[in-house]
């Protein structure tokens, strides 16, 4: 969720001196992109992956701090969740074989890191929400001791003006609850792509990857458990625009924005996403940086806008610009957030590569599909995907198809062809599409397989919690081999 921030940072009461440097910052991204400050470009991916701890029984290990201080990596930090980590895949050029390369990265953290964590009666498990986790796990004390997330609860709890609140009644089993504390969202974990795109092309490729957020999540559904209740199918999507949720009452009966969401509509460019971002939001973490924007662009210093980029870590877009600065040079990119972790690394890289090559594919066509449909539709895609997964009907050119077949007949051959613009080698095409492929024509979801392996366990006279201890402990064996989640046999 972002560095570590202190309460001494803020700058509480100097509200309209913090919106002046926000909107000079937005305005000095503008002056840059006229002055050609983004022309030195390579397109790239990267990816964050979260992990959840478990013990040998598939019970959470609130052993972050140890397992991270054992294992010794500089790419592996803790999140929000004492059960919680995350590992940062360096970005690379796109093409090539770099999806061979980024799933042996994610192989060696999984594989390799088995036998230390054991050490510490803990194993990696990348999966959407762990089933595993009971409301005693979800508390303010069970926080990282990074400041920042008991910063950021206070600082929400406190522009609500009430207890947050999660009710999902639409699902199999309806969950409803209230809590004091954002630490419930350390319960969903996610794999999140970085696409690095040139300035002049950013609101081409921010708007198709709108458009197919709703099918990424079909085909990629791992997360159907919260509190040992069926729920969605990825139903990490419904508990953090809940949860995440900042407005008061009076705030949301006047449609102000929240927090976390698809997006308010199509875009020309990242001028105006950033421009939104600061007049819709109040900033949670108020800051006021050494650094004048302007003057270090006057002085021809690249600059960090690091209070734009702190509040941009506050407002969770399911796809969200990125500015940032690398070895010295500014770059802007697109954050895909709505994808779960998990289940296996091939999993996540077939799952990066239906992404890339999708966007690319739509961006290269003649008639772009946001100037086909409401905004609307495509959020509305989104929510039916996180509930249905691949039983979802999805609009495509108007109309809606199911989406087994909107995947299998006109999505995977279009990302087939995007990753062939990308310049991707056609050996990882083919393997790491097949494997959408195979998992679409199964119809086997990592949350498929989850509810079904459960359902299974309980018919053969297992309590449900039973069932979910022992659901994720087979779940962690079957990621250990490294087959693909429809490979999976079920009990």
């Amino acid at each position: 969720m972002g560095d570590r921030v202190d309460a001494s940072a803020l700058v509480l009461g100097q509200d309209d001196e913090v919106q002046r440097r926000l909107l000079r910052s937005v305005g000095v991204l503008q002056q840059m992109a006229s002055a050609g400050w983004f022309t030195d470009h390579e397109d790239t991916m990267g990816m964050e992956v979260e992990l959840d701890l478990v013990d040998p029984l598939g019970k959470p290990r609130l052993v972050n701090n140890a397992v991270l201080a054992y294992l010794d990596r500089a790419d592996m930090q803790r999140e929000l969740g004492q059960f919680n980590v995350e590992l940062n895949v360096p970005a690379r050029p796109l093409r090539g074989r770099v999806l061979h390369t980024h799933e042996h990265v994610l192989a060696d953290v999984l594989n390799g890191s088995a036998a230390p964590t054991e050490a510490l009666g803990a194993r990696l498990i990348a999966v959407g929400m762990l089933p595993t986790l009971s409301a005693e796990h979800m508390t303010a004390e069970r926080l990282s001791d990074n400041p920042r997330y008991a910063l950021l609860s206070r600082r929400m709890r406190t522009a609500r003006h009430r207890p947050f609140l999660v009710r999902i009644t639409d699902a199999p089993e309806p969950v409803e609850f209230a809590t004091d504390s954002v630490a419930p969202e350390a319960s969903a974990t996610s794999l999140q792509l970085h696409l690095r795109v040139p300035w002049d092309r950013f609101g081409a490729y921010f708007n198709a990857a709108q458009v197919i957020a709703g099918t990424q999540v079909a085909v990629a559904a791992n997360a159907p458990f919260l509190l040992g209740r069926r729920t969605w199918q990825e139903t990490r999507i419904t508990l953090l625009e809940q949860l995440l949720d900042s407005r008061r009452p009076e705030e949301v009966l006047a449609s102000a924005p929240a927090r976390v969401r698809l997006g308010d509509g199509w875009i020309d460019g990242p001028v105006e996403l950033f421009d939104h971002l600061v007049r819709a939001y109040p900033p949670l973490f108020p800051t006021l940086d050494d650094e004048d924007p302007d003057a270090a662009l006057e002085a021809g210093s690249v600059p960090a806008l690091r209070e734009l980029r702190l509040h941009n870590g506050t407002v969770w877009r399911w796809n969200r610009p990125v500015y940032d600065v690398q070895g010295g040079r500014p770059q802007l990119r697109i954050e895909n957030r709505v994808l779960p972790s998990g289940p296996t690394a091939v999993d996540m890289v077939a799952n990066a590569a239906f992404y890339y090559g999708l966007v690319r594919a739509i961006v290269d066509s003649d008639q772009a599909p946001w100037q086909q449909v409401p905004f609307a539709v495509a959020e509305r895609d989104l929510h039916r995907a996180a509930r249905h997964g691949l039983a979802a009907q999805l609009s495509w050119q108007g109309a809606d198809h199911p989406a087994k077949r909107l995947a299998q007949e006109v999505l995977l051959p279009a990302a087939a062809a995007g990753l062939d613009a990308w310049g991707v080698d056609a050996r990882d095409r083919d393997r790491y599409l097949g494997v959408i492929e195979a998992r679409v024509r199964s119809g086997q979801t990592g949350a498929v397989w989850q509810t079904e392996t459960v359902y299974r366990l309980e018919e053969r006279g297992l309590e449900r919690i039973t069932a979910l201890h022992e659901m994720t402990r087979r779940y962690v064996e079957n990621a250990r081999t490294g087959a693909p989640v429809h490979d999976w046999p079920l009990p």
